[in-house]
């Protein structure tokens, strides 16, 4: 069954609200970058991807690595709407010996599946799982979507990942880019402009789309127009606002990349989220 657009944002919004709970709790996180990256991860698990809450490491499943592991809330958030684990347990975010860290660690939670934070290592991850859906078989026999952060693209392994994925053949691979124009510098484009970045994905043997990630539909379209590609991996590239639905936290691009809000700052966020 699909979700509805509609349905989807009346949900995202409990999730936004349960991201800026969870990191204010905690004193410390990754507000911005989870913000606008919720829609996305919600959207992947409640409609594109094959996956089973109460067999997580099920074979057939489809895998999601999340390569910006700073977002983590954000996945969080959707694996406990999804049914993976109580959303009480969140409460115990970054606190010492919780399975819920600031980064994801899939030695703690069967869920996650892989370990990230250093950035630009996911995409090579994620290449490695959609090559072996394919070992030994005569059609892949799971989708593997990625999402990266903009600001990790400065980084060369994921053009080498790029190249490989390309050179193979990997049409299993779908990845995004939460493209969100901030990082903890600065603003992408000064501290290194990534652009053109359609044209370069395009040039590296990608099949490349450009949305708005925060749209559902145009997700949805996406994720679709990947799974017919036989030939290439796909590269999403969705154009978001870091913060998004906080209207403070939108306003500075690039202050809110790693800092948790005040509780008084907290009460202004779930007031606008819950409107």
């Amino acid at each position: 069954m699909r979700f509805l657009s509609s349905e989807l944002q009346s949900i995202a919004k409990g999730l936004r609200q349960t991201i800026v709970r969870m990191i204010t709790a905690a004193k410390n996180g990754h507000p911005g970058g989870s913000l606008s990256a919720i829609d996305i991860i919600l959207s992947l698990y409640k409609n594109e991807m094959r996956h089973d809450p109460k067999n997580p490491t099920w074979h057939e499943r489809d895998r999601f690595v999340l390569s910006k592991g700073h977002g983590v809330p954000a996945l969080y958030a959707t694996l406990a709407h999804c049914g993976y684990f109580k959303e009480s347990e969140l409460a115990t975010f970054r606190c010492v010996g919780s399975a819920f860290q600031g980064h994801p660690a899939n030695r703690l939670l069967p869920s996650i599946e892989a370990s990230t934070g250093s950035l630009g290592q996911g995409l090579s991850v994620a290449l490695g799982m959609a090559l072996s859906a394919r070992i030994n078989q005569s059609a892949p026999t799971w989708h593997v979507y990625a999402l990266l952060g903009d600001g990790e693209l400065q980084e060369g392994q994921v053009w080498e990942a790029a190249m490989c994925a390309a050179h193979y053949k990997v049409s299993n691979l779908i990845a995004f880019v939460d493209r969100n124009n901030g990082q903890i510098d600065g603003l992408v484009s000064e501290v290194m402009n990534i652009e053109p970045l359609a044209e370069k994905f395009t040039s590296f043997g990608w099949h490349t789309l450009t949305i708005d990630g925060h749209d559902y539909d145009a997700i949805h379209q996406a994720c679709v127009a990947g799974r017919k590609e036989t030939t290439k991996p796909t590269m999403i590239i969705a154009n978001t606002i870091k913060g998004k639905g906080v209207s403070f936290l939108e306003k500075d691009t690039v202050g809110w990349h790693g800092k948790a809000l005040s509780k008084e700052e907290l009460e202004k966020a779930i007031k606008e989220l819950a409107e």
